[in-house]
């Protein structure tokens, strides 16, 4: 178990390797963030980047997407993943906003969580980043990367995950921390090849330790 000493050591350190890290979403309004964050489920974000370059041209308002055939819209997000599913999500959640939140999008990760498509992470991801309210949001980055330091436990789920990280980081060090684990998981502790020889964090890393311990064993010719 990592004490609390481990736990400052390692978010200084995230803190010092990524100081400047935000999301990379490109947006320019909470309704442009809510858009990116919706599009970018199973999707990069440089990838969605390049679609809502042209996306948020066409589209500034929830009634311009819906002033649209569904198939225009398909049309407009084919090169994204799931791009059927989403088109149907971005319609569906700007009737609400429409109906519920007099277009405007909602604050609360409560009510976020009404639109259709937004999940807990996308709801704290818009929450964090257009309303500055405390949150971590879970995605594959911050799971590796916790569950690689020991942080959390492998078996834990994506909640699990989230409720241990809000239980072991201070609330006013969430948004940031978020930022920093996914860049620390997104440039330096990628899943196939986490650069363990050079991390500042190896010393209290046990996946890494043994990730360490594999190589020399495999380059010393032994099994």
């Amino acid at each position: 178990m990592l004490t609390k000493k481990d736990i400052r050591f390692i978010l200084d350190t995230m803190a010092s390797m990524f100081p400047d890290a935000a999301c990379e979403l490109k947006h320019k309004n909470a309704f442009e963030l809510l858009i990116a964050v919706v599009l970018s489920a199973q999707c990069t974000d440089a990838l969605v980047n390049k679609v809502t370059k042209d996306l948020f041209k066409k589209y500034k308002t929830p009634e311009d997407y819906l002033a649209v055939p569904i198939e225009e819209l398909q049309q407009d997000l084919r090169s994204i993943g799931l791009y059927r599913n989403k088109s149907k999500n971005i319609q569906k959640l700007c009737q609400s906003l429409l109906d519920d939140f007099d277009g405007e999008v909602p604050q609360s990760q409560e009510e976020l969580e009404t639109l259709a498509g937004v999940g807990r992470k996308t709801a704290n991801v818009v929450a964090s980043v257009a309303f500055s309210e405390p949150a971590i949001a879970v995605d594959t980055h911050v799971e590796r990367v916790s569950k690689r330091l020991g942080i959390c436990r492998w078996k834990d789920s994506t909640l699990e995950v989230e409720k241990t990280l809000m239980k072991k980081i201070p609330r006013e060090e969430w948004s940031d921390t978020h930022h920093r684990m996914i860049f620390f998981g997104r440039y330096h502790c990628k899943a196939r090849n986490p650069q363990c020889d050079s991390c500042s964090l190896l010393s209290i890393c046990r996946e890494g330790q043994k990730r360490m311990k594999k190589r020399e064993r495999e380059q010393s010719g032994e099994k």
